[in-house]
C-alpha cells in the first residue's frame, strides 16, 4: 500500500521554563547544546537572579523520554559556557567557557539525573571556541545501498581508524582537545590513575585571533583543526595537530595545511555582500576532508561545502624532457575544491550536522541522489525567521523544510518586508540532530526546548515497506552499536509494531551464532520497547522483560558453579548442566539430578540463603506459567509467549534442577509454596509438568500442542498450590506513547505532565500496583512497603524500580547487582526517584 505524504518535519513536544517573579532562565549567549548516543540532551541557560543582579551559568541535562525531569547544575563557570561535548559512550560531558576553563562531568552512581564535575583543565583567561574528545579509533560505516543485505557485517562495516593517542598495548588514551580565541591548542590526557596531563601550544608561529574553529580526526591518528578570524575576506586556515606522550609529558606538534577563501568573496556579484563567516563545521568528526562554511550579513546568509582533494601537479615540459614523469611518480598536491553552494538564504542562526557515519565520498553524489529519502544524509539549518531546512550534506539541495508558527511561508515581498520590520521572531539559537537523524532538538531565543520529528521518508510518498525498511535498518544499527533507539520509536505507529518485531527477529536469526549471542539481550529489549506502542502487543512487553530477567538470573546462578577439580575438561559446570538437561528428557527431577556432579554445586550456606528471593521468583514464575496453560486460548495475557518458547522453558528447567540440589544443602533457600497437602512434593510436580510442556516446543520448527492430560493436570494446580501474583513492571510514565497521535505535547521543566496515559492501560489494571499498595524492588525481588523509606532508582526506558544502595554484602548478591549497576537489564539508564514515590 502507498503511504499518504505527511510533513517532512513536525513538532513532537516543546518543554519550557516556568516564569518565576524572582529568578528566571534566559538563554545564554552563545547558547549551546549537545545530544549523546544515549539520548541525553545537555544545554545551557543563564539563571538571572533579580535580587543579586547576577547571572549563574547553568548546565541542564534531560533524557528525551522524560524531558520535564531536568537535572540542572550550577556549572561553576564564571564566564559564559561556549562549548558542550559528549563522549562516545554518552556517559561523560565536557563544558568549556569564555575564561578558558574546561570541566569534565560524569554521572554520580550511574544516574542520568545526578552529575558531578570530576576533572578539568584551564587556559587562563583565553576563551575556548572549539572542543572535542580525542578519537578512540572506533569507526563504523553505514552502507545505505546494502540495507537489504542479510549480514550485519555488510550493512555496517568497521573502518580502519587509528585513535588520536594510544596507551601500551594499543588501548586508546582518553582526553580532549580545545582551541582558544588567541590561536592556542590545548590537549588534556586522562591517565588510567586519574591524573590529567595538559599541554598547550600555538597553532602556528604567527598567532592570530580565532573567532570560529572546529576539530576533526584523520584515519592515521592525526587531528585537523579549522580556524577563521570571522571575516570572509580572510582565509579559513587548516592545521594538522599530532599528540604524543614523551617522558610522561604531553607533546603537541602542529603543521600548516592548505587554506581556502570562500567562493562568495571571489564572486564579483557578492564580493562585499557577506562580510562575516558565522559557521565553520567539518561535516563529521572523522571526515577532516569535508567542511561546511556559512557567511552572513545582517539579513541573509550563504552556505558552501568544500572538499580537500589530492591533485596531480602539472610538470613543465622542460623538466618532463630531463626526467619524464611515469605513472604514480607524478607529484601530488592537496587542494580545497568547492563541492556545492546555496543561493542567498535567510540569515542562518544555527547548524546541526548528522552523526550517522554513512559511507559517502565526493564521487557518491549519484548514490546520494538514489537514497535521497534517507534522513541521515541531511544537515539542518535554522534561520532567523524561525524556519528549519534540511539540506543534502554534499549537494546542499533542499530535502525538507519546517515552518514554526511564527514563520509561515511569506506570500510576497511586502510580507517579507513587514516581517523584518516587526519584533524579532523566535528562532533556534542551538540545534542538534539525534544519532539516527530521525529527531531534531532546538533551543530557541526564549530558552524553550523543541523536539522535532524528521520523517524517515522526508515527507515523500513512500510505500509502507520502504518506510519500514528505513526504520528496521536504523534499529539494526542501534542494536550493533549499543546506541539508544528512542528517536526511532518516535516514528513507529501501532500498525507497524507487529511487522517490525517479526522482521527484526528474521534479520537477527540470519546472523552467525556468535553475533546472536552478543545481541541476544539487546534484541529482547528492542522488541519490548516496540510492543509498548501498540494495544494489541502490550501484554508481550511483560514477557520480554521477564525473559531479560530470566537470562540474567540463569547466567548469574550458573556462574556461581565451580568445577570440583581445577584440571577439568573445557566445559564449565554451567555448560555441562545445559547439555545434560537437554539430553535427559526424563520428567522425574531426581533422575536428571543423578547425572550431574553434585560436588560442583556446593556453595556456602550464606550464599544460598542470600539467593532465596531470586530462587523464589523462578519457582513462582514456573507455577504461574503452568497454571495459565489451560487459559491459553483466552485474550493474550502476560506470560503467554513463554508457553511456546522452548529455549526459555529449558532455562527454567535447568534452574529447577540447580535449585533442587541447593535445597538438599540448605532447605531454607528453596522456593516457598502454599500447598493444600503437607506430603506433596511441589518441586517434583512442577518439574514434571514443565518438562512435558518443554518437550512440546523444544524444537522451534516442530512445536506440538500440549496433550489433554497435561492441560488437565495444569487445571488441577490451583487446587493443589496457591498461585502467586506476579509483579509485572509498571507501565512506563515516559512521553513516547503519548506522541503517537501526532498532536503537539506542551511540557514544563520540573513538572511531570498530567497526561492521560496509553489507551491500553485499562487492560493492565490486573497487573499494576495502585498507589498506596506495597512496592517491590523488581531486580532484588524485595518488598519495599507501601511508602518506601529507602532511596530508589528507576529505569528511564522500562520503568523498572530498584533500591539505590545494596542491602546485602554477600559476594553472590554483589555479582548479581553488578549486572545492572550501570544500566538496567533492558539497557536503559537509571534515574534517581523522589523518596516518596508512588
Amino acid at each position: 500500500p502507498r503511504g499518504v505524504p505527511g510533513p517532512a518535519m513536525d513538532l513532537a513536544y516543546v518543554c519550557e521554563w516556568e516564569k518565576k517573579p524572582k529568578s528566571n532562565h534566559c538563554p545564554s549567549i552563545p547558547l549551546v547544546c549537545a545530544w549523546s548516543c544515549r539520548n541525553l540532551i545537555a544545554f545551557t541557560t543563564d539563571l538571572r537572579n533579580e535580587e543579586e543582579k547576577d547571572l549563574t551559568h547553568m548546565v541542564h541535562i534531560i533524557d528525551t523520554e522524560h524531558p520535564w525531569d531536568v537535572y540542572s547544575v550550577n556549572s561553576g563557570h564564571t564566564e559564559v559556557i561556549t562549548c558542550l561535548e559528549w563522549d562516545q559512550s554518552g556517559s561523560r560531558l565536557l563544558s568549556a567557557d569564555a575564561d578558558g576553563h574546561i570541566k569534565c562531568w560524569s554521572m554520580t552512581d550511574h544516574l542520568a539525573n545526578s552529575w558531578e564535575n570530576t576533572v578539568g583543565s584551564v587556559v587562563e583567561g583565553d576563551p575556548v571556541v572549539a572542543l572535542s574528545w580525542l578519537h578512540n579509533g572506533v569507526k563504523l560505516a553505514l552502507h545505505v545501498e546494502k540495507s537489504g543485505a542479510s549480514n550485519f557485517g555488510e550493512k555496517f562495516s568497521r573502518v580502519k581508524f587509528s585513535p588520536s593517542l594510544t596507551l601500551f598495548g594499543g588501548k586508546p588514551m582518553e582526553g580532549w582537545i580545545a582551541v582558544t580565541i588567541s590561536g592556542l591548542v590545548t590537549v588534556s590526557l586522562l591517565k588510567p590513575n586519574g591524573q590529567v596531563l595538559t599541554s598547550t601550544e600555538s597553532l602556528c608561529r604567527l598567532r592570530c585571533r580565532v573567532a570560529l574553529a572546529d576539530v576533526a580526526f584523520t584515519g592515521g591518528g592525526n587531528i585537523v583543526v579549522a580556524t577563521s578570524d570571522g571575516s570572509s575576506t580572510s582565509p579559513v586556515q587548516f592545521y594538522k595537530v599530532c599528540v604524543s606522550v614523551v617522558n610522561e609529558k604531553c607533546k603537541i606538534d602542529t603543521e600548516i595545511l592548505p587554506s581556502l577563501f570562500m567562493r562568495c568573496t571571489t564572486d564579483p556579484a557578492r564580493k562585499d555582500k557577506y562580510p562575516a563567516i558565522t559557521h565553520l563545521k567539518f561535516l563529521a568528526r572523522d571526515m577532516s576532508e569535508q567542511v561546511l562554511l556559512c557567511a552572513s550579513n545582517q539579513n541573509s546568509s550563504i552556505v558552501e561545502c568544500w572538499s580537500l582533494r589530492k591533485e596531480g601537479l602539472p610538470v613543465n615540459n622542460i623538466f618532463q624532457q630531463i626526467s619524464p614523469v611515469v605513472g604514480d611518480k607524478q607529484p601530488m598536491i592537496l587542494k580545497w575544491r568547492i563541492l556545492s553552494a546555496t543561493n542567498d538564504l535567510e540569515r542562518v542562526s544555527a547548524v546541526a550536522l548528522p552523526k550517522l557515519p554513512i559511507s559517502l565520498t565526493n564521487t557518491d553524489l549519484k548514490v546520494a541522489n538514489d537514497t535521497k529519502f534517507f534522513p541521515g544524509l541531511g544537515l539542518a539549518l535554522a534561520f532567523h525567521d524561525g524556519s528549519v531546512h534540511i539540506v543534502h550534506r554534499l549537494s546542499l539541495q533542499m530535502m525538507a523544510i519546517f515552518y514554526s508558527s511564527s514563520s509561515q511561508r511569506p506570500v510576497d515581498e511586502q510580507t517579507i518586508k513587514r516581517q523584518r520590520t516587526a519584533a524579532p521572531l523566535v528562532h533556534f539559537k542551538a540545534m542538534q540532530l539525534s544519532w539516527t537523524s530521525l529527531a531534531l532538538a532546538g533551543i530557541d531565543s526564549h530558552g524553550k526546548l523543541s523536539m522535532l520529528r524528521i520523517s524517515p521518508s522526508m515527507g515523500h510518498v513512500l510505500d509502507m515497506n520502504m518506510s519500514l525498511r528505513h526504520l528496521l535498518f536504523l534499529l539494526e544499527y542501534c542494536m550493533v552499536t549499543g546506541y539508544d533507539w528512542w528517536d526511532i520509536l518516535l516514528h513507529v505507529q501501532p500498525n507497524m509494531v507487529q511487522n517490525l518485531v517479526e522482521k527484526l527477529h528474521e534479520e537477527y536469526m540470519r546472523q552467525n551464532a556468535a553475533l546472536q549471542q552478543v545481541l541476544s539481550t539487546r534484541i529482547v529489549a528492542m522488541k519490548a520497547s516496540l510492543c509498548k506502542l501498540s494495544s494489541s502487543t502490550i501484554a508481550r512487553v511483560c514477557d520480554y522483560h521477564a525473559k531479560l530477567f530470566l537470562i540474567a538470573i540463569s547466567c548469574t546462578l550458573k556462574s556461581l558453579l565451580r568445577p570440583h577439580f581445577l584440571n577439568t575438561p573445557d566445559k564449565s559446570p554451567g555448560d555441562r548442566l545445559t547439555e545434560i538437561c537437554s539430553k535427559i528428557t526424563d520428567i522425574d527431577i531426581d533422575k536428571v539430578m543423578i547425572n550431574l556432579k553434585t560436588e560442583e554445586f556446593v556453595l556456602e550456606m550464606t550464599t544460598l540463603q542470600s539467593l532465596q528471593q531470586l530462587i523464589q521468583w523462578v519457582g513462582d514464575f514456573v507455577l504461574y506459567l503452568l497454571a495459565s496453560l489451560p487459559n491459553q486460548g483466552s485474550p493474550v495475557r502476560p506470560g503467554h509467549s513463554f508457553l511456546r518458547d522452548g529455549a526459555s522453558l529449558g532455562m527454567f528447567r535447568e534452574l529447577m534442577v540447580v535449585i533442587r540440589i541447593w535445597g538438599l544443602l540448605k532447605p531454607s533457600c528453596l522456593p516457598v509454596y502454599t500447598a493444600t497437602s503437607d506430603t506433596q512434593d511441589s518441586m517434583s510436580l512442577l518439574f514434571r509438568l514443565l518438562t512435558k510442556l518443554w518437550l512440546c516446543c523444544r524444537e522451534e520448527n516442530h512445536i506440538t500442542e500440549p496433550d489433554d492430560t497435561l492441560i488437565d493436570e495444569c487445571c488441577l494446580l490451583p487446587s493443589q498450590l496457591l498461585i502467586p501474583n506476579i509483579d509485572w513492571l509498571p507501565i512506563n510514565d515516559g512521553i513516547i506513547s503519548k506522541l503517537q497521535n501526532k498532536q503537539l505535547v506542551r511540557l514544563q521543566f520540573g513538572k511531570a505532565p498530567g497526561l492521560v496515559g496509553h489507551t491500553v492501560s485499562s487492560q493492565f489494571d490486573a497487573f499494576v500496583r495502585a498507589p498506596g499498595q506495597p512496592k517491590i524492588d523488581h531486580l532484588r525481588r524485595l518488598h519495599l512497603g507501601a511508602y518506601p523509606t529507602e532511596e530508589c532508582k528507576s529505569c528511564t526506558r522500562c520503568g523498572c524500580v530498584t533500591m539505590l544502595k545494596s542491602p546485602n554484602k554477600v559476594t553472590a548478591v554483589k555479582q548479581w547487582e553488578q549486572r545492572w549497576i550501570k544500566n538496567c537489564l533492558c539497557g536503559g539508564l537509571w534515574r534517581r526517584m523522589p523518596l516518596s514515590y508512588s
